[in-house]
């Protein structure tokens, strides 16, 4: 007997009713977008290692979703939650996708909007808001990832100029960046830097073969002698809370975005459950088949849920910074199982890019270990439970 199923999973735990219609509005927009725009083509993107970044960012910038959370400089200003959402739709189509509007929002505008000054802001904003510039985040270094306090890039004095010499590792959007905010050690401490591309110095050579956000632009950036003038650097940041609180940023978007990337696997998986046959009967109709996709589309739906819980907080200001590693930490870990179970349920069609469970699940092994990997937040969790640091 056939019952009637929901269109997605996640009708089952009305999520629809947590959010307003103007938030359901955008959330369908950047879907049809994602619908339309990148799932005829990913695949072949994934496949050959490319992405059409500029192109995508010029499109994205049309729909709205670059720095979409910050306000002025030619930002929507929409809700954290809006934003979320935005998050999951992209990450559903791809983690490329997801991280392209990550790092240009989160990371690098977020920086420039929030220890910029007002020159950098109109220079930069505007512009990169529309697609028209991209920006990258040059943070993590060759040595340096879990522990950016101890970066070796340095920026010194030379009369009024700040001269830069270094190397960031792992850098999206690097190679094709206008600018980038890069973070290097002072005799004053930590400071950020904007960076412009073409600056005599300045590289950002591409790293290929990849086998896991191979639709992505990742670099290295390498700065030797590069010289920049005194308003170069970001006024209103000193020290690591700078760059870590951006980095907050970007984990509250990977929160939604690894969900939408499981929401599309086990979409996937239940469509080829309910028409595969096998002994003359669905493969959805076994019971096997039924406990795993019940299991999975539980933890998607918690999942969700403590997403959309922690976006509430965010909207209202009460939202702790390490409430998000919460969610990266359950969102992503959660996501990756998810894939490979599906991944299984598809048997020998799942390891094909005829189904997108494969591609997600490489991805997720990436955005398991960026912006801080799981058991950096698991210490996190630990440190607020028991009130000791067990990092070092």
């Amino acid at each position: 007997m056939t019952l009637p199923v929901p269109a997605s999973t996640l009708e089952y735990f009305g999520v629809d009713a947590l959010v307003d219609d103007d938030t359901r509005e955008l959330q369908a927009a950047v879907r049809g977008f994602v619908d339309r725009r990148i799932r005829p083509h990913v695949a072949t993107w994934y496949e050959e290692g490319h992405l059409p970044a500029r192109d995508l960012a010029r499109e994205l910038g049309q729909l709205g979703v670059l720095g979409m959370h910050l306000d002025g400089y030619g930002c929507a200003g929409t809700s954290a939650v809006a934003y979320g959402l935005a998050c999951f739709e992209l990450e559903a189509g791809d983690s490329g996708l997801r991280s392209l509007v990550s790092v240009q929002g989160s990371l690098a505008m977020y920086a420039i909007w929030r220890f910029g000054s007002e020159e950098q802001k109109q220079r930069w904003l505007p512009r990169m808001a529309a697609g028209e510039a991209i920006g990258c985040f040059g943070l993590t270094e060759p040595d340096f990832g879990s522990d950016p306090a101890g970066m070796r890039t340095r920026a010194r004095r030379d009369g009024s100029d700040w001269v830069l010499n270094g190397t960031k590792m792992w850098i999206t959007n690097g190679s094709i960046a206008d600018v980038a905010v890069v973070w290097a050690r002072t005799d004053e401490g930590i400071r950020g830097f904007v960076v412009p591309a073409g600056t005599p110095g300045f590289t950002a050579p591409e790293i290929t073969r990849k086998l896991s956000l191979r639709a992505s632009v990742t670099s290295e950036l390498v700065l030797d002698d590069v010289r920049l003038p005194a308003d170069a650097m970001l006024p209103e940041a000193a020290g690591l809370s700078g760059p870590l609180s951006c980095l907050n940023e970007a984990r509250f978007g990977i929160v939604f975005g690894a969900l939408g990337a499981a929401h599309d696997c086990l979409q996937t998986t239940i469509e080829y459950a309910r028409s595969r046959q096998i002994f003359d009967r669905p493969l959805a109709a076994y019971q096997a088949t039924q406990l795993k996709l019940a299991d999975m589309g539980l933890e998607l739906g918690k999942g969700l849920l403590l997403a959309l819980h922690i976006g509430a907080l965010k909207d209202a200001g009460t939202l702790d910074h390490r409430q998000i590693s919460l969610g990266k930490l359950n969102s992503v870990r959660e996501a990756i199982a998810i894939a490979r179970e599906c991944r299984a349920v598809l048997g020998a069609a799942g390891i094909t890019l005829d189904y997108p469970v494969m591609r997600h699940a490489a991805n997720l092994e990436s955005v398991l270990t960026y912006e801080g990997t799981s058991e950096v937040h698991q210490l996190i969790v630990g440190q607020v439970l028991t009130g000791h640091s067990a990092f070092r």
